[in-house]
């Protein structure tokens, strides 16, 4: 259940993810059918020349689709969709959609930050170490 993303990149991830959503209240709308759908394309659609959003961006784009996943399940755990004795199940779950726009997926939602902090406890890691 080891993480393949190191926690120094998911803590200025997180510092990423609450500079930018402090910015501008991110407003989620209507649940989409399908992972497919562009919702969170649309909700930071105005945000293209945001610097954070673009560091933010950069910073999972090269990231291995693995590592996508995980940040994608990370969000997960920590909301309390799987436990940690579900984790490869979470990650499996996260890859395909999710990972290949997790950036957008991750920061359309508003607690996001939170998540990954309580998703990193889950998994015995804190930002504060």
């Amino acid at each position: 259940m080891r993480l393949h993303i190191r926690l120094e990149t998911l803590c200025n991830l997180i510092a990423l993810a609450r500079e930018f959503q402090a910015k501008e209240e991110v407003v989620i709308p209507e649940i989409p059918n399908s992972p497919t759908e562009d919702w969170a394309l649309q909700v930071l659609a105005d945000h293209m020349d945001d610097y954070t959003l673009a560091e933010f961006r950069g910073i999972v784009e090269d990231m291995s689709e693995r590592q996508r996943a995980e940040l994608v399940a990370l969000m997960w755990l920590g909301r309390g969709d799987y436990a940690i004795d579900e984790w490869e199940q979470a990650v499996d779950d996260a890859l395909g959609d999710f990972s290949i726009r997790a950036a957008e997926y991750v920061l359309a939602h508003p607690m996001i930050s939170d998540h990954f902090e309580e998703g990193l406890i889950a998994h015995g890691l804190s930002c504060e170490d």
